[in-house]
């Protein structure tokens, strides 16, 4: 009997030893984590009064994000605008957080517009039921990315939506088959779209850029901003201190205080660190959303045929110092071709020329008959016809 009472006392201490082994384990951080992870799988997830995940909230977010329409049903359901619009607030509430960014195949422009009933022709937009507080234009230099835009244009519509903004998208179209210019199409899409509507921030936003959380506002900052930070292909870190590239912010003020852009980097690369050199000859600073709100998803594609690495680049960056007074917004020239309203953006096709001037390959109609002919070349494109079509067939379905 005392032998069957000793074993049974022993197995007791050794369960009870057991157990607090088990408890000295579960206290520490890298078990508490673990057991953590493994409650919130078999957890139901909170939903809103709407009956959606709280993954759209601004209290409650993960890294898949929410459905970037997910927040605008109820805008398509209002009044039309009154007189007296009260303004709205310095904070959207549509502004949900992280965005769910995927690229479904057989997309169409047909399909934005139908999800975008309230973007007026020339792909504008106000807010149904507020007076915006700002007014942005987005500057997209563009050829040949067609496959790119429409889902730019599936994205950034209801992103631009969500924070209640006044605005407009510009697509600058370059005509022909030159070297691809983007800094100077930028140059372009300012001054054009500036003649439309007194601005107060222009976003120039390269096409193959799809922003991630809406929080990441579409609004000028005191300083100029660069907004795309933290992009996958960097692994959502900033490459470098200076790096400028990919999504940018600037207001006429700003633009002015560096004269624009530099209109003589042909091909890739370059630019962008020019710029960002121009911020500081002006006496601005580079301002930054944080590396967690400044995401974006780039489409992945190939290097555009047109637009080779500039070999030029580190000898002009050398020399930007010199000549950024010289070059920029007072020196840029080029002709508009065509200038379309289509239901999803503005696009203006333009002639911006070669590295040896505006009129060095395309004969220009003030130059008189009896000049000396110029070598024949292929005349400006504008952008392929199957696009057109589709889009003018979209114009009088939803507007």
């Amino acid at each position: 009997m005392a032998t069957w009472l000793q074993s049974k006392w022993r197995y007791l201490f050794m369960f009870l030893g057991v157990q607090l082994v088990v408890m000295a384990l579960l206290s520490r951080e890298g078990y508490h984590k673990r057991v953590s992870y493994f409650i919130r799988i078999f957890r139901k997830p909170e939903t809103t009064a709407s009956g959606t995940s709280g993954a759209g909230s601004p209290h409650a977010r993960n890294h898949t994000g929410s459905d970037v329409y997910a927040n605008l049903s109820l805008l398509a359901k209002a009044h039309g605008r009154g007189d007296d619009m009260p303004y709205c607030p310095k904070t959207s509430p549509l502004i949900g957080g992280p965005i769910h960014v995927s690229f479904p195949s057989g997309l169409t422009l047909a399909q934005v517009a139908r999800k975008n009933p309230l973007v007026v022709r020339g792909g504008r937009y106000r807010p149904p039921d507020c007076e915006a507080r700002h007014r942005t234009a987005i500057i997209i230099p563009h050829r040949n990315r067609e496959h790119h835009l429409k889902f730019l244009l599936y994205y950034l519509h209801p992103f631009l939506q969500r924070q209640q903004l006044n605005y407009g998208i510009y697509v600058i179209h370059q005509a022909g088959n030159y070297t691809f210019n983007r800094a100077k199409l930028m140059n372009v899409g300012f001054r054009e779209a500036m003649r439309e509507e007194d601005w107060d921030c222009l976003f120039f936003h390269d096409v193959d850029l799809i922003p991630e959380d809406d929080r990441n506002t579409y609004m000028c900052d005191a300083n100029p901003k660069h907004a795309a930070i933290a992009m996958d292909k960097f692994g959502y870190k900033l490459p470098y201190k200076m790096y400028f590239g990919g999504v940018s912010a600037l207001s006429p003020l700003h633009y002015l205080k560096m004269n624009g852009f530099p209109n003589n980097y042909w091909g890739w690369g370059g630019e962008d660190d020019d710029i960002g050199i121009r911020v500081s000859l002006g006496g601005m600073f580079i301002s930054r959303p944080s590396v967690k709100v400044g995401r974006y998803k780039m489409i992945k594609h190939k290097l555009d045929k047109g637009n080779d690495v500039n070999p030029r680049r580190f000898n002009m960056l050398a020399k930007t110092r010199q000549m950024w007074k010289l070059d920029g917004m007072n020196t840029v020239e080029y002709e508009v071709l065509s200038r379309d309203h289509f239901p999803l953006y503005t696009n203006i096709t333009v002639h911006i020329g070669t590295e040896a001037g505006l009129h060095a390959t395309v004969p220009s109609p003030k130059i008189p008959a009896k000049a000396p002919a110029k070598p024949p070349v292929e005349a400006p494109t504008k952008p392929p016809a199957k696009l057109q079509q589709e889009q003018q067939q979209n114009q009088p379905t939803n507007h």
